[in-house]
């Protein structure tokens, strides 16, 4: 009788038998593949680098500013830039009204702007999106509940809020952080709802159910990371949109208040001077543009790199 010989390939699942290799094709790890995509993407790219620069120049603004930020010295007030014929090097970007050097106030102005933006995205990330998560998996009252207040919510108008509590409580860098925190929720409500209301049914949800795990650690451990890759493009958005915001509560004189070196307050500084030293104006807002139009580069960067079609 003729003896049948084993096959050390059938006991591969169907899963492992559809693997590169079975077809003589190298596996590229999904570190590689998200390396590549990363590259790939122009904005992505392009945002990463402009938004690292800042941040790494607001991260060693003490060792890079060449002058004190908040030294006045009057006899050196209103120098221009150094592309201007009586620039001076030892001021590169000029002085403002009061003799400040305009290159350490821009570097430790990033430092605010940055501060705001995260900290501001970030408060208001964990109002919306426990807010959103609790709509979305629990549904009926809570949702309706829920829906009412991010109903509310948007029909405040963000930016006349933030004057009217801004004049009422006055201004300063916590009060900023605080009240744009809880006022930028609303994104991060409605996205967490909806993508929660996806994955409530999902057979991962199901399964942590059946094996009796509590509702704290279905939402924690099981829901929340699934969804955070969306989260993440609304943190950039709403960051951007925080740093904006207190610009412009800067330059009306309700947000962060001098001596600070707040992008928005020396472009408010600045304002009595556009017609005759324009870059006291220019900078600051070139500036502040840049390092939004960063953000939302990278924002937009990682909703296609989270979207199916940019997985491919």
């Amino acid at each position: 009788m003729s003896q049948t010989t084993s096959n050390p390939t059938s006991h591969l699942s169907v899963a492992e038998s559809a693997l590169p290799e079975s077809s003589g094709l190298p596996v590229v790890p999904e570190w590689r593949r998200t390396l590549n995509r990363f590259l790939g993407h122009r904005g992505l790219l392009i945002g990463s680098v402009i938004l690292g620069a800042i941040v790494l120049a607001a991260l060693f603004a003490p060792w890079l500013a060449p002058h004190d930020p908040y030294a006045q010295n009057i006899s050196q007030r209103m120098i221009p830039p150094i592309w201007h014929e009586k620039g001076s090097w030892e001021h590169i970007l000029g002085t403002d009204k009061l003799g400040r050097d305009y290159l350490s106030r821009l570097l430790y102005g990033a430092r605010i702007s940055l501060t705001i933006g995260l900290t501001a995205a970030l408060i208001s990330g964990i109002i919306g999106t426990t807010l959103g998560v609790l709509a979305g998996y629990f549904g009926g009252r809570t949702d309706a509940v829920i829906s009412y207040i991010i109903t509310t919510r948007l029909a405040l108008p963000v930016l006349l809020v933030a004057l009217a509590m801004a004049a009422l409580v006055g201004g300063s860098l916590e009060m900023v952080i605080i009240l744009l925190g809880l006022l930028l929720w609303d994104r991060f409500a409605v996205v967490a709802r909806s993508t929660t209301q996806q994955l409530r049914d999902a057979e991962f949800i199901a399964s942590a159910k059946v094996l009796g795990a509590s509702t704290p650690y279905i939402l924690i451990r099981e829901l929340l990371p699934n969804i955070l890759s969306a989260l993440i493009v609304v943190i950039t958005l709403e960051m951007a949109h925080a740093i904006l915001l207190e610009a412009t509560l800067s330059f009306l004189g309700l947000g962060v208040q001098p001596p600070l070196p707040s992008w928005g307050l020396m472009v408010s500084e600045g304002k009595a001077y556009m017609f005759f030293q324009p870059w006291v104006i220019a900078i600051p807002g070139i500036t502040l543009m840049v390092l939004v139009l960063a953000i939302n580069l990278v924002g937009d960067g990682l909703r296609d790199m989270n979207a199916p079609e940019g997985r491919n």
